[in-house]
């Protein structure tokens, strides 16, 4: 039976929701009928995965303890579109997230629920997850971490919809209809200066999972070689162990136009393939106008047929 695996690290999975935010739905008369909202949309969508990925080398972690908004709050976004006319199809999304910061102790739990139909009115995505995640500071060095994920897929099964075939029914029991981790450890930065910082950390945790033929007793496979899918009892109706992980965050600023940072995470299991991933940034910024990110990604899974897959990626930004 294949395995996926699940990596956690500290970066949260959903977006942080600080405030509402409401716009309407062409940013002009006659935009919508014209197609210039939808371009636009396109247009904002491109800026944002941009901002993202500058965001993501800005870690407000990097020297110590961030100075975090105290006490308890939070927020929560709803959206939903349903077609119908030439396509009958609806999307639901439903996100929260509450966080408490009290000093040294930094805490938040986040939600995400999503459901989806495609034009011909056939589930195509049916997905809850819950996610913790915790930190607490002793000083500017020393800190522990707790991390915990929890997610369901309710097309991790052996439905077929109308121009399924069995291929594609396979697909689904090999997905995770359970899928949760939790893990716990010391993380220390081994140096804190105002131009170097690079910290460890490390856990131990419990991983439990059940893909979709767990969940209904059998799985498809090509028992003669034949081509043909054949029903294969599966015995365990579950997966669980202890599970590791172990992160790095290396940055270092050469001086103010460039900095470079080096993020690390390794994640083993008993059941599941070891993963390991490694991204390695450039960050330049020519000007108060201009700033250029390079990043290389790669990420290694056990047990794959091609076990390294590797991203080059570049952003741009230019104001004026």
């Amino acid at each position: 039976m294949k395995k996926a695996t699940l990596l956690t690290g500290t970066a949260a999975l959903m977006a942080a929701l600080s405030a509402p935010a409401f716009a309407q739905t062409e940013i002009a008369a006659g935009a919508d009928a014209t197609g210039i909202s939808a371009i636009n949309d396109r247009i904002i969508d491109v800026e944002d995965a941009v901002q993202d990925d500058f965001d993501r080398d800005n870690d407000d972690a990097r020297f110590g303890n961030p100075d975090r908004r105290e006490g308890l709050f939070g927020s929560v976004a709803l959206t939903y579109a349903g077609n119908t006319g030439n396509d009958e199809s609806q999307d639901f999304s439903l996100a929260g997230r509450v966080s408490n910061n009290a000093g040294p102790w930094q805490q938040s739990i986040g939600m995400l629920i999503e459901f989806g139909e495609d034009d011909d009115g056939d589930k195509d995505k049916e997905e809850v997850s819950v996610i913790y995640d915790g930190a607490y500071y002793f000083n500017d060095r020393f800190y522990a971490f707790v991390l915990g994920r929890f997610s369901i897929d309710g097309l991790a099964n052996a439905e077929q919809n109308d121009g399924d075939d069995l291929d594609d029914v396979r697909e689904n029991l090999d997905r995770f209809a359970r899928d949760g981790f939790i893990g716990v450890g010391p993380g220390y930065r081994i140096i804190n200066t105002d131009t170097t910082a690079w910290r460890v950390q490390a856990g131990i945790g419990y991983r439990y999972t059940q893909t979709g033929a767990q969940r209904v007793g059998f799985d498809l496979e090509d028992t003669d070689g034949d081509g043909d899918l054949e029903r294969v009892a599966v015995e365990d109706s579950s997966d669980s162990g202890v599970g590791y992980i172990v992160s790095s965050r290396l940055y270092h600023r050469f001086n103010d136009m460039v900095f470079i940072t080096n993020d690390t995470d390794y994640l083993s299991s008993e059941d599941s393939d070891d993963v390991i991933t490694n991204q390695f940034g450039v960050n330049f910024k020519m000007s108060d106008q201009l700033a250029t990110r390079i990043s290389y990604t790669t990420e290694y899974q056990e047990n794959r047929e091609i076990r390294t897959d590797n991203t080059l990626g570049v952003s741009v930004v230019y104001g004026f």
